[in-house]
C-alpha cells in the first residue's frame, strides 16, 4: 500500500491502531489508507459502519479496516464519473 498522506511505499501489509508511516510520521490506520474507503460512498465507506467517523486522517478502531492496495486510484480524488456529472451542471 501507499500512505495517503505522503504517498510513499509502504511494506507492511498487516496495519496496527498504533502504526505510523516511516516517512510522515502520519497514522497509517486511518480511513483514507482503508480498501473500502470511497469519497462518494454514504459516510466515505463502501462498508456498513454504525458510526461516522469525522477525521479521516486521524487512527480509528474501525473493524473493517483493510490496507488498500498500491494499485489503486490516488485518495481524495473524485471518479472520473463524478467529475464528469459535475462538469454537466456546471
Amino acid at each position: 500500500m501507499k500512505c495517503a498522506l505522503c504517498r510513499e511505499e509502504i511494506a507492511e501489509t498487516k496495519i496496527h491502531i498504533r502504526d505510523e508511516c516511516p516517512a510522515c510520521g502520519r497514522d497509517l490506520h486511518i480511513c483514507l489508507n482503508c480498501e473500502f474507503y470511497d469519497a462518494n460512498a454514504y459516510r466515505q465507506c463502501r462498508e456498513s459502519i454504525g458510526e461516522l467517523i469525522q477525521d479521516k486522517e486521524k487512527a480509528n478502531y474501525c473493524d473493517f479496516f483493510r490496507a488498500a492496495k498500491s494499485d489503486t486510484a490516488e485518495i481524495g480524488k473524485e471518479s472520473d464519473d463524478f467529475r464528469k456529472l459535475q462538469n454537466l451542471f456546471k
